[in-house]
């Protein structure tokens, strides 16, 4: 819907919804569906005529209105409607304004927000380059950013927090490639020289897996959780008995189950891998989620909100309450695949698909197509058998 009523406020420029917004003058403040905001003038060039014969009117983008306020989008709007009148195309004849790398960067995340599965992913993308790069080299315009800049905002934090620095690397990577490609800059990517260089100093990253039970353990804790009250402790002994991401668990919904061919389908777009995982239902976990149904709720494992799942952070939470210390959820997933090595002696491409792994490269995955379910389902009843054995 159009705000129409006058010229645009600071105020409406942040909270009006989405439609196209007049300011007057030709200017106008695009607010698209998913909320990013951003400026374009419309002006007709004196003299010019368009291939219809009609007078030459042309829409031209001045940046997002998150980093271009409202009085100089009408300052560069006024600088297009001087060279319109003159019969000169602005597109041609402009004085190049080049963005500065927040605003190219905010730019690049919004265009970029359909493709991420996770909203907290996308999330991390940009709230890691305004904590680190905005300070220093935010206000900068593109063109000017070299290796000295890349160095200023990669050389605190590379040795430690090398992880961060490693992502903050590639997101400014990312950024000036897309400037370029726009006209903005030119020459190679200076992350891409600091990093092929290795200007910076060498650093040999830890790998840090998480904390796991050991599966002899298994029984007396899955013993303890089944007692503990709330939704948290079902999707925890939920969790231990199929081996899955925390997050395919808590996100699970009913239309996912079927109950009748004994499978839990979880859908490619909650997968990490991207692909779609059968998981083979046992008596065990049956007897988890059949109570739940009673609350006829879209999810599985409700949270606090009706119709919403519980939080990520919810079973961490009850581990803490039991006071089991130095173990996470997500290493229930390492537990198993030890059992399934040392006491299961299974095969390791059942072992891995259990637990949704890819296995193989890409020829091997084009011939070999089974996701070996019946297998598998024969593998699960073991581990949830071993599970459940103290319950």
């Amino acid at each position: 819907m159009a705000y129409s009523t006058g010229r645009l406020t600071r105020n409406l420029v942040r909270s009006l919804g989405p439609g196209r917004h007049g300011d007057g003058n030709g200017l106008y403040l695009i607010v698209d569906p998913s909320g990013a905001r951003r400026w374009i003038v419309r002006v007709t060039v004196k003299g010019q005529r368009n291939r219809m014969g009609k007078p030459l009117r042309t829409d031209f983008g001045l940046g997002g209105a998150d980093v271009v306020t409202l009085n100089v989008a009408r300052d560069r709007a006024l600088e297009y409607r001087r060279l319109a009148r003159q019969g000169l195309n602005p597109k041609f004849n402009q004085d190049v304004v080049v963005p500065c790398f927040e605003e190219v960067a905010r730019t690049v995340h919004v265009e970029r927000l359909p493709t991420w599965k996770n909203p907290k992913h996308a999330q991390q993308w940009i709230n890691t380059l305004a904590e680190y790069a905005f300070p220093k080299i935010g206000r900068m315009p593109v063109s000017d950013i070299g290796q000295p800049e890349v160095l200023q905002v990669l050389s605190p934090i590379w040795t430690v927090k090398h992880e961060t620095a490693r992502r903050v690397a590639q997101r400014m990577k990312a950024v000036l490639d897309v400037a370029r490609s726009r006209g903005h800059r030119e020459g190679e990517n200076p992350v891409t020289v600091v990093m092929d260089g290795r200007v910076l100093p060498r650093v040999k990253a830890k790998v840090k897996h998480h904390s796991a039970m050991h599966w002899r353990d298994v029984p007396p804790f899955f013993a303890a959780v089944t007692q503990q009250p709330g939704t948290a402790a079902k999707a925890l002994a939920m969790t231990c008995l199929t081996g899955c991401r925390t997050s395919e668990v808590l996100q699970a919904t009913w239309e996912e189950f079927d109950f009748e061919q004994l499978v839990w389908t979880i859908p490619e777009d909650r997968t990490k891998t991207g692909a779609e995982h059968r998981v083979p239902l046992t008596e065990q976990m049956i007897a988890v989620v059949e109570p739940l149904k009673a609350l006829r709720s879209d999810c599985v494992f409700e949270g606090q909100k009706r119709h919403k799942p519980l939080s990520n952070m919810s079973m961490l939470m009850l581990l803490r309450r039991m006071q089991t210390d130095n173990i996470t959820v997500h290493g229930f997933r390492s537990t198993f695949r030890d059992w399934a090595s040392e006491e299961a002696n299974a095969p390791r491409e059942v072992a891995e698909m259990s637990l949704g792994h890819k296995v193989g490269n890409e020829v091997e995955r084009a011939y070999a197509r089974s996701d070996l379910l019946q297998k598998r389902r024969e593998l699960m009843e073991r581990w949830c058998s071993h599970v459940a054995s103290q319950c």
